[in-house]
C-alpha cells in the first residue's frame, strides 16, 4: 500500500511540473544551430554575455541566456554548458 501512494505522489508530482512548464509558455526553447560555451571557474553570466555581445545590452544578453537555457537563478557550475544568443 506504501508503495502505491509513493508512485500516486512521484505521478502527482511529475503532472504539476509539466503543467508549471506549460505555464511558462512552453517546455525546453529549441536549441538548434545556437552556438553554447562551457563555463570556466570564476565565470558569471554577465562575463559571458560581455564576451558573446554583439553590440546589444548585457543585460539583456543576460536575460536571454538565461531564458534559453531555462535557468531558475543566475548560479552557474564550471564544466556546464550555456546556449547563447546567435547571430
Amino acid at each position: 500500500m506504501g508503495f502505491l501512494v509513493v508512485v500516486a505522489l512521484g505521478v502527482f508530482f511529475a503532472g504539476a511540473r509539466a503543467a508549471g512548464w506549460a505555464a511558462q509558455g512552453g517546455a525546453t526553447p529549441s536549441h538548434a544551430g545556437l552556438p553554447w560555451v562551457v563555463v570556466d571557474e570564476g565565470d558569471t553570466l554577465w562575463k559571458i554575455a560581455q564576451n558573446v555581445d554583439h553590440g546589444d545590452d548585457p543585460a539583456k544578453v543576460v536575460a536571454e541566456i538565461v531564458r534559453l537555457n531555462g535557468l531558475g537563478d543566475s548560479l552557474i557550475r564550471p564544466g556546464t554548458r550555456l546556449y547563447v544568443p546567435g547571430r
